[in-house]
């Protein structure tokens, strides 16, 4: 019986490494045109309206949407439907955000930290109010269970209260001189334009960690997220956006390039992105390393 046992198992799972193959080759396949079918599940259709997306959508942001890059289809893991397209970025354009960001880091890193503060207390407070459907579709896009997808925004949420505290809170030291009547004073800078390359398995809570702090300390971020979850880094990127305009603050601030491997390359490579948080494999995390090393 446990042979006869055994062997069933092994099918099973046969069968199951099959299905998540055949899923992953799904997930990874570019459609060329808009000829099949462009409509949002009814079943899907509140999530989508409530966080602004369409079946089809642009994948760059930097103060407006575009994309000119390879069509990928969003696919729900549990039965391998499409859930929504989205138009990439390419170099090219990863590179014009670039520029945009550039001609914008020194209003942003002169803007008083207590200001930038107010920033992201506003992006904590329009993330919370549509935490249950981006967290709905954390779950349906990447395939975690629900509590858990919410759980992803809730760390957003949190890290941007921490964040908050932190931008009353900047400071350095002040350091006696051997010169009499002199003393030191110890400031501390925004280094740059940050970038963000985060994983399929926490879509939105690792771009949280990195750009709620990186903003607070007068840094725009630019974010590439995983390819199989473009849905929820457009979602989190438009609810920032509206914080954006609410306050006459440019879109740049808060940039996306949705892409493939060729993007994030051109990222890495990017001397204008001073600082780099990867989240990936070990073997692409150990070449990134070297790559950013060199600007050492």
């Amino acid at each position: 019986m446990s042979s006869m046992l055994l062997g069933r198992l092994s099918q099973n799972r046969t069968m199951l490494l099959r299905s998540v193959a055949s899923r992953t080759a799904m997930r990874s396949m570019t459609v060329l045109n808009y000829s099949s079918s462009s409509k949002i599940s009814p079943k899907h259709k509140h999530i989508f309206d409530q966080l602004d997306l369409q079946f089809d959508n642009k994948g760059v942001f930097n103060g407006s949407w575009s994309g000119s890059g390879p069509i990928v289809e969003s696919i729900n893991p549990a039965d391998g439907s499409v859930i929504g397209r989205i138009q990439t970025g390419t170099v090219q354009e990863l590179n014009e955000t670039l520029k945009k960001m550039e001609e914008i880091k020194v209003m942003w890193r002169e803007t008083p930290a207590p200001k930038r503060g107010e920033i992201v207390r506003q992006m904590r407070d329009a993330l919370n109010e549509k935490l249950d459907p981006l967290g709905a579709l954390v779950s349906l896009e990447m395939g975690k269970i629900l509590p858990e997808g919410k759980g992803e925004v809730q760390e957003y949420i949190d890290i941007c209260d921490f964040a908050l505290g932190l931008s009353r809170s900047l400071n350095g030291q002040v350091v006696p001189s051997e010169r009499p009547g002199h003393f030191m004073i110890e400031q501390w800078n925004p280094i740059g334009t940050v970038g963000v390359i985060s994983a399929f398995n926490f879509p939105v809570a690792v771009y949280g960690w990195n750009s709620a702090i990186a903003l607070v300390c007068g840094n725009p971020v630019v974010w590439k997220g995983a390819p199989t979850t473009n849905l929820s880094s457009i979602a989190v990127t438009k609810i920032l956006e509206k914080v954006l305009v609410k306050n006459g603050l440019p879109g740049a601030l808060c940039s996306l390039v949705a892409g493939g491997a060729d993007v994030g390359q051109a990222m890495v490579e990017d001397e204008r992105v001073k600082l780099l948080s990867f989240t990936g494999s070990t073997a692409v995390g150990r070449k990134v390393g070297e790559t950013v090393s060199k600007r050492f």
